[in-house]
């Protein structure tokens, strides 16, 4: 068994399947044990088919991070973000990925698949496995966004 902070549950629509091939390969080169929850080829699918079973593991603690990718990445992360402890975000650089781990405690790093090339998603992926939650001012923060306003 794996590492839980090296175990990273990994899922992708068809527009998403290349680069999640891409990352699973290169990252699994870096220790990581990249759990592959689908899809698994290029077929046209709904992407909250595979998105769902992996935002539920992160929300039951199953996992600690994780990777979705659709077409823009909109979806995915709208879709994972119905969860109630799952703060997906929808990346496009290294510096959001930083930030997004350091102030938002983000668990889940949604990518477009479409829009970024291979390289860039790897040096995203790096950077928000890579870094920590600060706590602090951001944990109050962070507490409210599960609260619903009435």
């Amino acid at each position: 068994m794996f590492d839980k902070k090296l175990e990273i549950p990994i899922a992708s629509d068809h527009g998403g399947f290349e680069l999640k091939q891409f990352l699973i390969d290169q990252l699994s080169g870096s220790g990581y044990h990249l759990v592959d929850m689908g899809t698994f080829g290029t077929e046209s699918v709904d992407y909250p088919d595979f998105i769902h079973p992996l935002a539920k593991a992160i929300n039951d603690e199953k996992y600690n991070l994780g990777i979705i990718i659709c077409g823009s990445g909109q979806g995915a992360s709208m879709t994972a973000n119905k969860y109630p402890n799952v703060r997906a975000a929808l990346l496009w650089d290294e510096e959001q990925a930083k930030l997004t781990r350091q102030h938002n405690n983000a668990n889940i790093v949604s990518l477009p698949g479409r829009f970024i090339d291979e390289d860039l998603a790897v040096k995203i992926v790096e950077a928000f496995l890579n870094e920590d939650f600060e706590g602090g001012r951001h944990l109050t923060r962070v507490n409210k966004m599960s609260e619903v306003l009435k």
